[in-house]
């Protein structure tokens, strides 16, 4: 286990993350099990030491607005305007995808348009770690299918979820819900899983600039 203190955590968090491997890390909602979007094989595992259906995307988490022009396009307007308002923090946001991805981390909406989901922490270690491994790693919680997720490292550990190349211990999780997971198109915007950040909020954001309603839909979504 690695102190979330230790001057070299990103540079070794990110080391591992180039050779492949899998790793617990602290984010600003849930801890997260993490691996690079250069390694399918890795991603592979996140679903394998979850037991998640291969249908079920995974989250992509970004280090900056700059990463989210890398991996995204034709952002809706709502889209863009909760991100502004509500990044780094605990919203994520459904939006289309730019080149290819492996797909296992899209879904296809029946617009036939492909769609990841992304969001930017507010953590700064985090972010430390997604900027030393390239900008965007894919980012699951830690823990089990249907299982409540870990908190703090301690959990990671207890949960036994097989060979990862670095815990990081970060202390105990500050918001300790999952994010809210957000579809913002042009003419409405759907909220597909209720987290951290209320619906009651993203609407009366959405009001302030006169972007269409939320609207509170059955979740599809990974949990961080």
């Amino acid at each position: 286990m690695l102190a979330a203190g230790d001057p070299e955590a990103a540079s070794r968090a990110a080391a591992a993350l180039r050779a492949g491997e899998v790793i617990a890390i602290p984010t600003d909602t849930v801890y997260g099990l993490a691996a690079s979007l250069d390694f399918p094989a890795a991603i592979d595992q996140l679903y394998a030491i979850k037991g998640r259906p291969p249908d079920k995307p995974i989250p992509i988490l970004l280090g900056s607005f700059a990463d989210l022009q890398r991996v995204a396009t034709d952002i809706s307007a709502p889209a863009m305007a909760l991100a502004r308002h509500f990044w780094p923090g605990a919203l994520t946001l459904i939006v289309p995808a730019r080149g290819s991805f492996p797909a296992v981390l899209t879904s296809t909406g029946d617009d036939g348009v492909k769609r990841i989901a992304v969001r930017i922490p507010n953590h700064s270690l985090t972010r430390s770690i997604l900027s030393a491994s390239g900008g965007s790693l894919a980012v699951t919680s830690a823990n089990r299918s249907g299982q409540p997720p870990a908190l703090d490292a301690i959990s990671v550990v207890e949960m036994a979820l097989g060979s990862l190349g670095i815990i990081i211990d970060g202390g105990s999780s500050r918001v300790r819900q999952p994010s809210t997971v957000i579809l913002a198109l042009t003419s409405q915007t759907l909220v597909l899983r209720e987290g951290a950040i209320s619906s009651e909020a993203i609407h009366e954001y959405l009001a302030t600039v006169r972007h269409p309603a939320a609207h509170v839909e059955p979740s599809v979504h990974s949990t961080v």
